[in-house]
């Protein structure tokens, strides 16, 4: 492992090759081998693991992954890097690479993505799906996002990430990085901050610093939303403008459902105050607020 994923092999490797780093991909590689190491143990794989990895760059993440795990489905968007990682992992059976954008949309991962994790694990008894991925920062907030709409259910996401998405996605209510994405996410998962690192664990080096996020989906905490699509998509329309008032924002969230009676009725219910905003809400309060209205849709 750490022939393959120090600074001089990796600059050595692209200029043989002739290339750079791309930042259209978000092209930063991990070379600290201790903190990528804290990333594969909080993986905490096994061979009954189908691991999705997105952004194989040189295939040193997914040879260590692979390793570890039952099967590795890993996705590269630059045809040069796959390149590359073709002849490195060529030696491992249990590796599929797809060089592929692995978003379909910004709501939606690429199929082919999702139907060779399904195909990986109908060949494993047992199969558990797990992301695991030093993943590019433009793609992130999709991907760990959607995952959560996807089947089969990924039963545990490590990542890393930039430091100012992580502290969003484990924001409190009432601050300022307290967003739609922190109630999709904490309304479902159990989130944590593993390590924060800094721009010169990668390289080329970002300008910002980066975090590893351990997210692990929470059956007791989902069974309390009965239609997640609802929820997501009224969650979202609900902070659009965070300065309205949370009246306001029902009313617009729910204009092709609801009459403006019927949202005053629901937040006298509810026992919420028509002056208050979104970001005030706790995540208990939004389940409670939006499924009361998704009730009276039906």
């Amino acid at each position: 492992m750490s022939e393959r994923q120090t600074l001089s092999f990796l600059s050595k490797t692209l200029q043989r090759a002739g290339l750079q780093p791309k930042t259209k991909y978000g092209q930063n590689f991990l070379i600290d081998l201790n903190l990528l190491d804290i990333l594969v143990q909080g993986a905490d794989l096994g061979p009954t693991d189908v691991v999705l990895e997105i952004g194989t760059g040189m295939g040193s993440l997914t040879k260590t992954l692979a390793t570890r795990a039952g099967q590795v489905i890993t996705v590269e968007v630059d045809r040069d890097l796959q390149a590359i990682a073709a002849r490195e992992l060529a030696s491992f059976s249990n590796v599929k690479l797809l060089c592929c954008d692995a978003l379909r949309n910004k709501n939606h991962l690429r199929v082919e993505v999702l139907d060779a994790v399904r195909e990986a694990m109908a060949r494993i008894p047992g199969a558990k799906f797990k992301l695991a991925a030093n993943l590019p920062y433009n793609v992130a907030t999709p991907i760990i996002s959607n995952l959560l709409s996807e089947k089969p259910l990924v039963e545990r996401m490590v990542v890393t990430i930039q430091k100012e998405l992580g502290e969003r996605i484990i924001a409190p209510a009432s601050c300022k990085d307290y967003s739609a994405l922190s109630i999709w996410m904490q309304s479902q998962c159990d989130c944590e901050i593993l390590r924060i690192l800094p721009p010169s664990a990668f390289w080329p080096r970002p300008k910002v610093d980066s975090a590893i996020l351990r997210i692990v989906p929470n059956q007791a905490k989902r069974a309390r939303i009965e239609d997640l699509e609802f929820f997501h998509t009224r969650l979202r329309a609900m902070f659009l403008h965070r300065r309205k008032f949370l009246r306001s924002q029902l009313i617009s969230a729910m204009q092709e459902e609801l009459t403006k009676e019927q949202v005053d009725q629901v937040l006298a219910e509810q026992q919420l105050v028509a002056n208050l905003r979104a970001e005030q809400l706790s995540i208990e309060q939004m389940i409670g607020l939006l499924e009361a209205c998704r009730k009276r849709c039906t």
